[in-house]
């Protein structure tokens, strides 16, 4: 594993002054927040062994280099592409605050990536394994009903764990806060109203102890059930990411015949093109479909 450097004593100042303000204005996680600081320091880092000693003093030609180095290096395209957006990023806020004349990564070309699809699971197949899952003990109970919101409303991980028990009480629409600190509305019925209904009443109450609060998701020990445990309880389940069951989400609503925009709108995507990518999914889906079953495919 690759050693981060620390940030240079001339550059901590602005970049954590940038960073406070990732936090502060679009919500970002604390572990988003960290990847952006690592990614910095190791630019500022290679900055100064480069001989810069103010973020004034960078300028095209380091960002190239830079850029070159992690090619040399062997970085993924992912990881390199991401390392100059976030140095891209910096500089475009240290322009518009006027601590730089302009943004010396801008037009830096990066490695062109190869568009990843997003994994999906059957429907069939999921439908069968959720159908399956036991739900005896209290846990047991809690990750039936967890599985099948995350399957059933397209939620994150993170919105998941931040449900209250009154978030989900007597209502077939759910309000949860998305990234950015965006608040959107998603449906909340039919498999996963049930799983919950099961749940609050036969699995949530065996959990229950004086500090579970409000949390829906309880641990072993009462406490709400973190993006960690959540991440744990469906690989033991379903041998898979949580990230896979959204991805099954949006796929299967497009097979279905969901509008595109109704799909972004239930995900919390800013940006129609983060939704779109979906439709090659579902175009694949069409093509097996008819590779099999047209008789003259």
């Amino acid at each position: 594993m690759a050693v981060i450097p620390d940030t240079p004593e001339w550059a901590r100042d602005p970049v954590e002054a940038y960073l406070g303000r990732l936090g502060a204005e679009r919500g970002l996680s604390g572990h988003t927040i960290a990847a952006y600081r690592r990614d910095l320091a190791r630019f500022f880092d290679f900055a100064d062994r480069f001989g810069k000693r103010s973020i004034t003093g960078v300028d095209r030609l380091v960002v190239r280099r830079f850029v070159a180095q992690l090619s040399t290096r062997g970085y993924a395209r992912r990881s390199i592409a991401r390392t100059v957006s976030a140095v891209r990023t910096f500089f475009t806020d240290a322009a518009r605050r006027g601590l730089v004349e302009s943004n010396p990564a801008s037009g830096v070309g990066t490695p062109k990536l190869a568009k990843r699809l997003p994994r999906s699971l059957p429907s069939g197949s999921l439908g069968r394994l959720l159908d399956d899952l036991p739900a005896e003990t209290p846990i047991e109970v809690r990750d039936r009903a967890l599985l099948e919101v995350l399957y059933g409303t397209g939620l994150r991980v993170s919105e998941a764990a931040s449900l209250d028990v009154e978030d989900v009480r007597a209502t077939d629409l759910v309000r949860v806060r998305g990234k950015g600190s965006v608040d959107r509305t998603v449906p909340f019925a039919g498999s996963a109203r049930r799983a919950v209904d099961y749940y609050l009443g036969r699995g949530r109450p065996g959990l229950t102890t004086d500090h579970s609060g409000g949390a829906l998701w309880l641990g072993a020990r009462g406490g709400r059930l973190g993006d960690r445990g959540i991440r744990r309880a469906v690989r033991a389940r379903v041998g898979t990411f949580p990230h896979a069951l959204r991805h099954s989400f949006a796929t299967h609503l497009l097979e279905g015949g969901a509008d595109l925009r109704a799909v972004q709108e239930l995900l919390g995507h800013v940006e129609l093109a983060t939704t779109e990518t979906y439709t090659a999914v579902s175009r694949q889906h069409l093509k097996a479909t008819y590779d099999r079953s047209h008789p003259r495919a």
